[in-house]
């Protein structure tokens, strides 16, 4: 087949498996979508190693991991490396798409690169455990009872890093009776786990240096068939590290209207790995305008919940480490900010760190 052909069927495979998947509404979950894909199922009980892996069944599926680096003389840097799978509308074949990104803060330059494969030689998603690849680079389990794992990344022949990832505290299973709602629409679902806290350590290539680095990192694995529901445009994301040893999540989805679906979330992790959930409202302080996209991103943002620990109001701003984090979606043609955030208490006391992730801003995922 003609390379250009191949090419524009793997773009158009690849916003299908964003944007698509919509079953008729209803009281019950149905078995499968209405092109034939898995929903998740409340009450599923998981097991492990199997469910680290890849999920054929249903359509859509990524192993996302951001984090903060540190490098000695106080370097500081954020990653980001996600792997996804998305089963073509035939079910001929997966395609893979990945992306890479390191935010040298220092130097304040953001590195990113993305790579698109079909399901071969050049790319894979084991289905018994983890183990995923999109040319040289994988993320994958040493030790599958310690959960121990190893991710090679890098950007182009400028940055390159392989890493080793420990969970500091169990797997989190976010959502109500193993499901995480994201909409109205019995499909509008998926299986959401998360290592909230990884300790990790490795070393990172920036051209000719080469620096040993510490730090901690966070991984989402979520499954589905149908992220987005019919009215939603995109979504907001973030999630935290507290200095004390506590993490939070939250997602906001949003709608047409620019406001926020019911289904959206945000959830505390303690210390011990329990779950809380709690409302929130988010205000957008300041923008930043994309150069490159035109895109307009909110650049400060100020959560403001309770904290289950006091039971007192929490105002946590989010301030990038630089503005221009934005991923441009040369390959999978769908722009987005993702970006690493100091976390400031209400008195600007910095308390942790956060990685943030908005889509929809450069376009409406729904056209």
């Amino acid at each position: 087949m003609n390379t250009v052909i191949m090419h524009r069927r793997l773009l158009i495979f690849f916003a299908l498996f964003v944007l698509s998947g919509h079953a008729a509404r209803g009281a019950d979950v149905p078995l499968t979508t209405t092109d034939g894909f898995a929903v998740p199922r409340p009450g599923h009980v998981f097991t492990f190693p199997r469910d680290h892996g890849s999920h054929p069944e249903f359509k859509i599926e990524w192993w996302y991991i951001t984090g903060h680096l540190f490098a000695e003389g106080g370097r500081r840097f954020g990653y980001q490396a996600t792997f996804f799978r998305s089963a073509a509308p035939d079910k001929s074949t997966h395609l893979y798409l990945a992306h890479m990104a390191l935010i040298d803060v220092g130097a304040g330059k953001f590195h990113h690169q993305e790579r698109l494969n079909q399901s071969g030689w050049d790319a894979h998603a084991a289905t018994d455990t983890l183990d995923v690849r999109n040319g040289p680079w994988s993320l994958r389990f040493i030790d599958a009872a310690t959960e121990r794992m190893e991710l090679h990344g890098g950007v182009r022949g400028e940055v390159g890093f392989t890493l080793t990832l420990a969970p500091a505290k169990p797997l989190v299973v976010f959502g109500e009776n193993s499901v995480s709602r994201k909409g109205s629409a019995p499909t509008a679902a998926s299986y959401y786990l998360t290592f909230t806290r990884l300790s990790t350590e490795g070393m990172l290539t920036l051209g000719d240096e080469r620096l040993r680095v510490t730090g901690e990192s966070w991984m989402d694995h979520e499954i589905s068939s149908s992220q987005l529901d019919q009215n939603q445009v995109g979504w907001d994301w973030v999630s935290i590290h507290f200095n004390d040893g506590r993490e939070l999540m939250v997602y906001r989805l949003r709608l047409r209207d620019g406001s926020a679906d019911p289904a959206s979330s945000l959830t505390w992790v303690d210390a011990a790995g329990g779950k809380q959930k709690r409302d929130f409202q988010w205000n957008v302080i300041d923008r930043w305008t994309s150069p490159a996209t035109g895109a307009s991103y909110p650049s400060r943002v100020r959560l403001i919940t309770t904290d289950p620990a006091t039971g007192k109001p929490a105002a946590l701003t989010l301030v990038p480490l630089a503005l221009d984090q934005e991923l441009t979606g040369s390959l999978g043609g769908i722009p987005y900010w993702e970006g690493a955030c100091r976390v400031l208490d209400a008195e600007g006391r910095e308390v942790g760190n956060a990685y943030m992730e908005l889509t929809g801003y450069a376009k409406d995922l729904k056209l």
